[in-house]
């Protein structure tokens, strides 16, 4: 048994590909962004990817892991990011604990406050599984948000609290004061929370976690309690969500409540589960693409929050595992014997999926502007398509029909394949 057993394992040089390789990789894409020599703006937007990734992978320790659905999990960023902040205010006033510390270890306490968060909300909330946990969660956010405006003293009312991250002593020659210097801070700790939570997949708790998602009863019957490892399980959560929050207090540098309402949580969500919760690489692709999303659509369309929820509806319904199972099913598709078949069938999805992104398109467009009511067209490649023009309504129906025609011709001819 034990020697069939060892035959089933994979390779040392399998385990390296899998579970070494894609960190040194990520790792190394850290180290050689800066030297293309991205611009203030790029520069701030990758600080927030690395925020967000580290966020997505804490909620979706509880999510995808546990199976707890968390409508509340920017409380323990809020929380972890505001004591960040005050600490970065005794730093400044250079008294007590915090005399002298560089900033650089600011992740540590937020973590650290993140865990003690988790600690005491998650021992009542851990109590209960699915919707009710779900809904302790919501109420538990909406409490937070309304004690951020209640006590000024802590949260600062609705200006929040600020503070000065060049505050304490240089560690390792970055004073945290120049975008690049924080570029640094956001790249190592990212680096540490990835590694991080990943090794806490492969422990024992990590195990257990997956098993109680799948079957409380089960692992209650081998000598688990189901209730005791969604609480420490929670608690992890809770504590890297912190730490993201103290990665956030020195990139910008205030925390108002709006960090600890129902907007951070639930964009969270949407970065995780488009991302593809049963991946581990998934929120972090679902951070990436969400964060630059957020942060570019807005330019080029008003109507770019809905486009966004229309893919995460999208995502729900037809695409469970998100992203990162589409990247992941082309690789093996890629590798299969059989990788000619579905090119061909991959090519007619995305002809077909196309031509209803033509029309959706169109619709929110033309729509967006005619209700905006400033007299403006939408002018697409210099085409006019106004509200009474046929042409509009021909773009916003025929190729969404071709489309959805094109889909079920795909899986007519293809199958599930």
């Amino acid at each position: 048994m034990t020697t069939h057993s060892a035959a089933l394992a994979p390779s040392s040089g399998e385990k390296f590909r899998e579970r070494v390789l894609p960190f040194i990789l990520f790792g190394l894409v850290l180290i050689v962004i800066p030297f293309f020599g991205p611009s203030r703006t790029t520069m701030t937007l990758l600080n927030h990817i690395g925020i967000n990734i580290v966020f997505a992978l804490a909620f979706n320790m509880l999510l995808g892991r546990a199976g707890l659905l968390s409508f509340g999990h920017a409380v323990y960023f809020g929380l972890g990011g505001y004591f960040c902040v005050h600490i970065l205010n005794w730093i400044a006033a250079d008294q007590g604990l915090f005399a002298g510390m560089p900033v650089f270890f600011l992740p540590i306490f937020g973590f650290a406050m993140g865990a003690a968060a988790g600690a005491v909300i998650g021992w009542p909330s851990c109590r209960r599984a699915g919707t009710a946990f779900a809904m302790i969660s919501l109420g538990v956010a909406e409490l937070m948000a309304a004690a951020a405006f209640m006590f000024d003293s802590l949260f600062g009312g609705e200006m929040g609290i600020s503070g000065d991250r060049m505050s304490g002593p240089e560690f390792l020659g970055l004073s945290l004061g120049p975008l690049e210097d924080v570029y640094w801070f956001i790249a190592f700790w990212t680096m540490v929370g990835v590694v991080a939570m990943y090794m806490f997949t492969r422990t024992p708790l990590g195990k257990l976690s997956e098993a109680t998602r799948d079957n409380p009863e089960r692992v209650q019957f081998i000598g688990y309690n189901p209730t005791r490892v969604r609480y420490l399980v929670f608690i992890f959560s809770g504590a890297f969500a912190g730490m993201a929050g103290g990665m956030s207090a020195v990139q910008d540098e205030i925390f108002t409540p709006e960090n600890l309402s129902l907007i951070p949580s639930g964009a969270i969500l949407i970065a995780a589960y488009v991302g593809g919760i049963r991946y581990y690489s998934g929120p972090i692709m679902g951070a990436i693409v969400m964060t630059y999303m957020g942060s570019n659509l807005s330019d080029y369309t008003a109507g770019w929050l809905l486009y966004l929820g229309i893919m995460f509806i999208g995502v729900v319904m037809f695409l469970p595992d998100g992203i990162a199972g589409i990247v992941f099913g082309l690789w093996r598709g890629l590798r299969s014997p059989d990788r000619s078949r579905l090119l061909g069938k991959w090519a007619v999805q995305v002809l077909g999926l196309a031509l209803m992104a033509v029309s959706l398109i169109v619709i929110v467009e033309v729509a967006f502007r005619w209700s905006e009511g400033y007299g403006e067209v939408f002018e697409p490649f210099g085409v006019i398509l106004a509200v009474d023009s046929v042409l509009t309504w021909i773009l916003g129906i025929v190729p969404l029909l071709a489309g959805v025609a094109v889909l079920r011709f795909a899986n007519r001819k293809y199958g599930e394949a």
